[in-house]
Formats: structure tokens, C-alpha cells, sequence
């Protein structure tokens, strides 16, 4: 399989995983602001680098179940910022499985652009420094949300999010492949 078809592979598990949790819940994410999605995605990291420390879990989940939620969390963010928090649940399934393909699509292009400039360096990386990335950019998320959403010459929360997206694809990729 080459790049593109190995993404679309990991991405179809994640937007499945999106579509199964949309029946059980609905969208009731929409009441999340921006930095309660940061703070979740943080969670998700941090037990991935503690799995990836400790060499072993507790709960009967791995770290695969983990990069799947920071992508879908990560599209979430990425929704959310655009569409503001709601203090309901107003939106029915479609829309959020619509707003899901464009926004996921946006962030492919993103990594595909990338990877283009990149040589596609991600696959000499190991998981664990997906991890460190997807760490770094939460806290420079954190900076930016604490500002107000404002940088003088950084880019933004929403490039933050996707950047995220993209080294957990990256993890999940090579958890699938290379493994």
C-alpha cells in the first residue's frame, strides 16, 4: 500500500469509530468549548506516553484506541472552532458526519502537502516522538488559548489541531503497517 491508501485506511477506522459513538451519544461534544477538546486530547496523550513508559497497561486498552480518540477529537476541535460551542445538542447526525469529511479532508491535504516538502521523513520516526509532537502542540495550544486565540507570528489553534491529527495518523499508520 502506498501513503495515501494506508491514510485512507487509518481514517476510515477513525470516522467509523466517530459514526458508531455519534448513535450511541449524539453529537453531545457540541457543548464542548475549544479548550475543555485541548484538555481531552491532552488526556489521550499523556496515557499514551505513560503506556509507552510504563511498557504495559492496567485498563485493556492500548495506545491505538488513544491515537484513534486525538484524531476524532482533534476533527471535534477543529468543528468547534468554527461553529462555537453550543449549549445543547444542535446538530443531527449527518451534518456532524459532513462536517467530519470536510474537515478531515482539509487536514489530509494539509499532511499531503507536507509530505510532499517532507519526503515523507514521518516514517523514519518512531511512535513515541508522535507522542512528544502531539504533546508539544497541546501545550502551545494551551499558550494560545490562555492569549485568547491570539499569536504574533505563530499559527493558530486550528493548524495546531491538525498538526495533532496528522502525527496520530502518522502512529496509527505505522501501528497498522509496520508493526
Amino acid at each position: 500500500m502506498n501513503t495515501v491508501e494506508q491514510f485512507e485506511c487509518v481514517i476510515a477506522v477513525c470516522r467509523d469509530l466517530f459514526e458508531q459513538k455519534l448513535k450511541d451519544y449524539g453529537a453531545s461534544w457540541r457543548i464542548m468549548r475549544p479548550e475543555s477538546i485541548t484538555d481531552q486530547i491532552f488526556i489521550k496523550a499523556k496515557r499514551i506516553r505513560s503506556l509507552e513508559l510504563k511498557g504495559f497497561s492496567k485498563v485493556n486498552e492500548g495506545i491505538k484506541s488513544e491515537f484513534i480518540a486525538i484524531v476524532n477529537y482533534g476533527v471535534i476541535g477543529l468543528i468547534q472552532l468554527n461553529l462555537h460551542f453550543s449549549d445543547a445538542i444542535d446538530m443531527q447526525e449527518s451534518e456532524a458526519l459532513a462536517l467530519y469529511d470536510q474537515y478531515i479532508s482539509e487536514t489530509k491535504e494539509l499532511m499531503y502537502n507536507k509530505n510532499h516538502d517532507y519526503d515523507e521523513a514521518w516514517r523514519s520516526m518512531r511512535i513515541s516522538s508522535y507522542t512528544d509532537m502531539i504533546l508539544t502542540k497541546i501545550y502551545r495550544t494551551k499558550q494560545i488559548e490562555e492569549k485568547g486565540g491570539k499569536t504574533l507570528v505563530s499559527e493558530g489553534i486550528g493548524a495546531n489541531y491538525m498538526d495533532m491529527i496528522n502525527y496520530a495518523l502518522f502512529a496509527l499508520i505505522k501501528l497498522q503497517y509496520e508493526a
